[in-house]
């Protein structure tokens, strides 16, 4: 069975952030069966559910159940390993945040993100996921304030969200959550997300630089490939793609082309974290937006290439991804 991992250069951010708040985590490193000396190596990669535990031991140790929001104190672009600078290089903070979804799985595999269009400005959503022991709730928090402190520190500003989600009960102690967000803090919410102005995801980057952002996606692209050979998921999505255009993939003709059972297929994608429903639905909602920044495609044409036999089932879906009308969301970008 695959384990979900995270790179060497996300858990050294964690450590550093744990180290401050009084962590050794030196010393727990290998009570928790982590080796400490792989941080320095940046090709290595912690096991989830190494991380969990790492996260709950330091809640223990600290007595800081808010602990996590001291990762917006390590901001370096190599945390987020070769994405930070492919994000560093981009034109806007809306377009290095639509990176950062791309090659996310490159930092950690337990984290989903997406990043879309709302009514008001744009939303980044995260969903962390745990392996065989349930996420910390303050890996959440951690990976929301450091991708907020990151695009304070690539814009030079003090961006403030619309609103900041958080699911879970308020803590006891608010105060260092409003210290970090200094924006509206909304707990119990059904998902984690920041809530972005237009304005601010769209203003141009001080560091922007096409012709490396170029080369840093080929650097992202061709190591998530290599990472992600080896991963069902991976090959699932390709034969998916492969087949849309000629009607809604069944999951019996994907088993066959990878040449498993059913209910293997079944069985390994529930191992990495998805379902074959559930793939299918990201892909068509990944390559939605793909097919509509291209101008010379039609609505018509658009839901054809996604597999929709009707076009009403393409627009029924595409509210539901992202509250908008694929009309409003072309209209927008």
């Amino acid at each position: 069975m695959s384990e979900r991992t995270t790179s060497s250069n996300w858990a050294l951010g964690i450590v550093q952030a744990l180290e401050m708040g009084g962590v050794d985590c030196r010393s727990i490193f290998p009570e928790l069966g982590l080796d400490y000396a792989l941080l320095e190596d940046p090709d290595a990669r912690f096991p989830q559910d190494g991380m969990t535990r790492l996260w709950t031991r330091a809640v223990e140790l600290s007595g800081n159940p808010a602990i996590g929001l001291n990762m917006a104190k390590v901001v370096r672009p190599a945390s987020f390993h070769v994405v930070g600078y492919a994000l560093m290089s981009s034109s806007s903070l809306k377009e290095g945040l639509a990176r950062l979804v791309r090659y996310q799985r490159i930092i950690a595999e337990g984290a989903d993100l997406s990043f879309r269009p709302t009514p008001d400005g744009y939303e980044l959503v995260l969903a962390i996921h745990g392996d065989r022991l349930p996420p910390a709730r303050q890996s959440a928090e951690a990976s929301l304030a450091y991708a907020l402190a990151f695009c304070r520190w690539m814009t030079g500003k003090l961006i403030r969200p619309r609103r900041i989600l958080l699911q879970g009960e308020p803590p006891a102690d608010i105060e260092p959550f409003q210290q970090v967000f200094q924006a509206p803090l909304e707990f119990n919410a059904s998902h984690y997300g920041l809530l972005f102005e237009r304005a601010d995801m769209e203003m141009p980057l001080p560091t922007a630089n096409p012709s490396l952002a170029q080369l840093h996606d080929r650097f992202a692209g061709e190591f998530l490939a290599r990472f992600s050979e080896s991963r069902v998921t991976h090959q699932a999505r390709q034969v998916i793609c492969r087949l849309l255009p000629q009607g809604e993939p069944k999951r019996e003709v994907v088993a066959q082309t990878l040449h498993m059972s059913q209910r293997t297929l079944q069985r390994r994608l529930q191992e990495e974290g998805t379902s074959f429903q559930q793939l299918l639905d990201d892909t068509r909602c990944e390559l939605a937006q793909q097919y509509l920044a291209q101008p010379n495609l039609t609505l018509l044409e658009v839901s054809y290439l996604l597999g929709f036999a009707d076009p009403s089932n393409f627009f029924r879906a595409f509210r539901r991804w992202f509250e908008l009308t694929p009309s409003e969301y072309r209209a927008r970008i």
